[in-house]
C-alpha cells in the first residue's frame, strides 16, 4: 500500500476520534498561532485560502478569526474526514483530492495553509506537492506549511484510540526550505519551535511567497 492510501486508510479509521479529541485549534502552542498570523497578515483581506490537508477543518476558525473577509476551501483524502469538515463548517467548499493533483484552477489561490499535511508525503514526494501549491497561487501568493521536524520516519502502532499503523515523514526547515526555493517560492520565514511536553518531536515552520 502507498503512502496515500494508508494515510487516506489511517484518516478514514480514526475521523471520529479525532474530531473528539481534537475539535480546534487550542493544542496549538503560542508560536503556531502567531506564524499563522504572520501568514494571513501578508493576504488581502478577501483572499482565497486552501486548507490543503484540512482534516476536520479545525483550522477553519482561526482562519476566520484572522481573515473574516477571506474565502475558505479545504481539501483532504479522507472522506471521513471531510464528513466532518462539512458538518462543521457547512458554508465552506471541501473536496476530496490528494495535496499533488488538487482540482483548481492555475492562480486561483492567494493563500495555501498546509497545516501538518506533508508528514504524509516522503521527502522524494515533496517536489510534486510544492510544484502544485505554486500552480493553484496566485503570483506573489503565500504559502505557510507546518510539520514535524528532523528525518527519517516516525512510527506508531496506536493513533487517536486506535489501533493503527501510523508512519509519518518528518522533514527539515532546511531540506524543506530548500525544495520550496528550487520549486519557486521565496522564503519569508522558517524557524524550528523545540517540543513541548507530550510531543515527540520538534516542530517546523517555513512561510514563503509564490516567486
Amino acid at each position: 500500500m502507498d503512502d496515500l492510501a494508508a494515510a487516506q486508510q489511517l484518516y478514514d479509521t480514526v475521523a471520529d476520534s479525532y474530531a473528539r479529541l481534537l475539535p480546534d485549534a487550542s493544542f496549538e502552542a503560542a508560536e503556531d498561532l502567531a506564524m499563522i498570523a504572520r501568514f494571513t497578515a501578508l493576504l488581502p483581506s478577501d483572499a482565497r485560502v486552501l486548507d490543503a490537508g484540512c482534516g476536520t477543518g479545525r483550522m477553519q476558525p482561526v482562519l476566520r478569526e484572522l481573515l473574516p473577509a477571506h474565502r475558505a476551501t479545504g481539501a483532504d483524502l479522507s472522506e471521513e474526514m471531510l464528513r466532518h469538515a462539512r458538518a462543521a463548517h457547512p458554508g465552506t467548499r471541501f473536496d476530496r483530492a490528494p495535496l499533488a493533483a488538487l482540482p483548481y484552477r492555475d492562480g486561483s489561490l492567494d493563500g495555501v495553509l498546509a497545516w501538518y499535511s506533508i508528514i504524509d508525503t516522503a521527502p522524494a514526494a515533496l517536489d510534486a506537492v510544492f510544484a502544485e501549491f505554486r500552480r493553484v497561487l496566485t503570483n506573489d501568493g503565500v504559502l505557510l506549511l507546518g510539520f514535524q521536524h528532523g528525518s527519517g520516519e516516525r512510527r506508531r502502532s496506536e493513533a487517536y484510540g486506535h489501533a493503527v499503523e501510523l508512519r509519518a515523514h518528518l522533514h527539515s526547515v532546511e531540506k524543506v526550505s530548500f525544495a520550496l526555493e528550487q520549486a519557486g517560492f521565496t522564503p519569508v520565514e522558517g524557524f524550528v519551535r523545540p517540543a513541548r511536553s507530550g510531543e515527540a518531536q520538534d516542530q517546523g515552520f517555513v512561510l514563503v511567497r509564490r516567486a
